[in-house]
């Protein structure tokens, strides 16, 4: 047994992380300390003075470990990353954790491309973002590229100067033509460097060049060239006026404030770059009514940035944080050169960091009232569930079953469950199905809910003889048993179903979920009668909402081991197979095994897969026997 008392007088006198587990040795905190020693006693000493939330995180630990580091920089690092890895429930958590899209532009290369990425490295290009959506970014880069006669093809320059004709891009003047050798490298770079004006906010210096440009081209009678520079000027002054200045600073900023409830905070995030706002996002954190501002602050800042592509120079916040000058020294780190944080009290910013709390405000509450929305639609879609198939009581569990497959291959079962109406995503489950490998929906139906139901059977007779787990433990998810049962699927579906609760000896209402002939939710479906849903709205919505989701959940485990198969095999190896073709091939045959069993002829009838390379493909096979 680990006796925690003794485990503190252990406790060294350095800097470092703290893990706090509970009785199965689940992580439900991670914290940094400056001094372990200290820091980790303070939890067991009077918890009076102790919010709510670390009382209650106290009765739950049963352990403790540590890792001892260096400096008080390392141990934040290691804080951000554990955090990060396991995600322990007594921590401030984001859910919408994510790496946002930037612009790319390869400056570092001799005739630079414009791109969309993810990662921002150190590696001479030049970056601009976050956006907050791909789209936005795609949007962008088509604009870039009406705006400026940019290359988008996939030739490298400069190897393929002069290697076949120029694109019609060349020829309707939306491109320069690098790969013909006719544009100096100079003067590309020199228009890359217009592209990375415009990214960033500076359309008035384009402007002025242009405008220049147009009137030469007009004294030198080039009217057509002049038109044409000035639609693009036209287009230039139109997004300047779109693009509202939020700072005289004209610098990159990023501001963060929050708004508070009884329950949850919203924290919103305003991107600032050149002055001029380009993009917001907001984190909605639940349960944190007993959290004070710096704390709040201080978690979102850390695993904010700790996940960020992009640092910028200043970090403009609504309250101060703790360890502050850590952080900041972090930030500088990651940023590569110095990065402030200020927390404004007066003037320009301190209004900016107003309007974004009041964003925040907004997004709150627009949160709360979708909650209610949801609770209040949740509650009708169960009142009316049990009204229309009179049931004894309301369904506050349900479960619901879908099966997918790719023709013989990744045949795999969902089991999706919505507690009170809602989607309870901690209980879900995937099944890959063993007892068959051939298109099978009946019988993989069968091993889903026998597998499911006699993992039921063993945490019930495991609780009885008091070694199993109560409810809500984790590992008890098959122990709880649902209200009801809905399968995706007909009369079939439910028959199949049937047999296997009667052979476990389960009384369970089992429903199909049947769909019309536009592949839409039509009503529910026992082996004697069909229930329509199409007259009530609200309950067609719910019973749609829970079909989409075991469909959607199948799907997405179906698609990983799809991928999974395609993403390497022996067809790596064989030259002239890339992606594509090996996808075609494994669609095509449904196994490695097939391929080298096939002969050329047969090789040949797939689709992008000529003679020789069919014979290629037949060769490599008998040359590795």
């Amino acid at each position: 047994m680990f006796d925690i008392q003794e485990e503190l007088k252990k406790l060294p006198d350095k800097p470092g992380v703290y893990i706090m587990k509970d009785e199965n040795g689940e992580i439900i905190y991670v914290g940094k300390a400056v001094v372990l020693k200290n820091r980790v006693r303070q939890y067991f000493q009077s918890l009076s003075n102790q919010t709510p939330k670390v009382r209650a995180m106290v009765a739950h630990i049963k352990e403790f470990e540590y890792i001892v580091t260096d400096t008080e920089l390392e141990a934040l690092i290691l804080e951000c990353n554990l955090i990060k890895k396991h995600r322990p429930k007594f921590n401030i958590l984001l859910k919408d954790d994510k790496n946002y899209p930037y612009i790319k532009v390869t400056m570092n290369e001799d005739f630079p491309r414009i791109l969309m990425t993810r990662r921002v490295e150190k590696d001479g290009a030049k970056y601009f973002g976050p956006y907050t959506s791909a789209y936005a970014v795609r949007e962008t880069i088509d604009l870039v590229k009406k705006l400026f006669p940019v290359k988008t093809c996939s030739k490298v320059l400069p190897r393929d100067i002069g290697k076949g004709r120029p694109c019609l891009n060349y020829h309707i003047y939306q491109c320069l033509g690098p790969c013909q050798g006719n544009v100096s490298k100079e003067e590309y770079r020199f228009m890359m460097q217009d592209v990375c004006n415009f990214l960033g906010g500076r359309q008035e210096d384009i402007i002025k060049k242009l405008e220049k440009d147009m009137k030469e081209a007009a004294d030198n009678l080039e009217f057509e060239r002049a038109a044409r520079i000035r639609d693009k000027i036209n287009s230039l002054k139109h997004i300047a006026e779109k693009q509202k200045i939020i700072s005289t600073a004209m610098e990159d900023q990023d501001v963060i404030a929050f708004a508070k409830s009884e329950t949850d905070s919203c924290i919103q995030v305003f991107f600032i770059r050149g002055g001029k706002l380009i993009g917001r996002e907001h984190f909605i954190l639940e349960g944190t009514s007993d959290v004070s501002d710096s704390e709040l602050m201080t978690a979102f800042v850390k695993q904010f940035y700790s996940s960020a592509a992009y640092v910028p120079g200043q970090i403009i916040l609504q309250e101060d944080i703790d360890e502050m000058e850590i952080i900041e020294k972090w930030l500088s780190g990651k940023r590569g050169t110095k990065t402030y944080i200020k927390v404004p009290r007066r003037g320009e910013k301190q209004k900016l960091v107003e309007m974004v709390s009041k964003n925040a405000l907004i997004e709150l509450n627009q949160f709360k009232e979708r909650i209610k929305k949801e609770a209040a639609l949740a509650k009708e879609g169960m009142e009316k569930l049990k009204e229309l198939l009179n049931l004894d009581r309301l369904p506050r569990r349900i479960e619901a079953y879908d099966i997918s497959n790719t023709g013989s291959t990744e045949i795999v079962g969902s089991m999706v469950v919505f507690e009170n109406g809602s989607p309870k995503k901690s209980d879900y489950r995937r099944f890959k199905i063993k007892s068959i490998n051939v298109q099978n929906d009946y019988q993989s139906m069968q091993e889903v809910i026998f597998r499911r139901l006699k993992r039921a059977q063993k945490e019930m007779t495991e609780k009885d003889e008091g070694g199993g787990k109560d409810v809500g433990e984790k590992g008890a998810g098959f122990g709880t048993l649902p209200d009801v049962l809905l399968v995706d699927g007909g009369t079939g579906h439910v028959n199949a179903v049937r047999s296997v609760l009667e052979e476990l000896d389960f009384n369970i209402p089992v429903y199909g979920m049947v769909k019309d002939d536009n592949h839409r939710t039509r009503g529910l479906v026992t082996g004697e009668r069909e229930f329509d849903l199409s007259k009530d709205i609200v309950l067609l919505r719910f019973v749609t909402a829970i079909q989409d989701e075991a469909h959607r959940f199948a799907l997405e485990y179906n698609r990983k081991l799809r991928a999974k198969r395609y993403s390497g095999s022996v067809l790596d190896n064989i030259e002239g197979v890339g992606p594509k073709r090996k996808k075609e091939l494994i669609r095509h045959f449904g196994s490695v095994k097939a391929i080298k069993e096939a002969e050329p002829g047969e090789i040949a009838k797939v689709k992008g897969i000529s003679r020789d390379l069919a014979q290629k493909i037949y060769d490599y096979f008998r040359q590795q026997e």
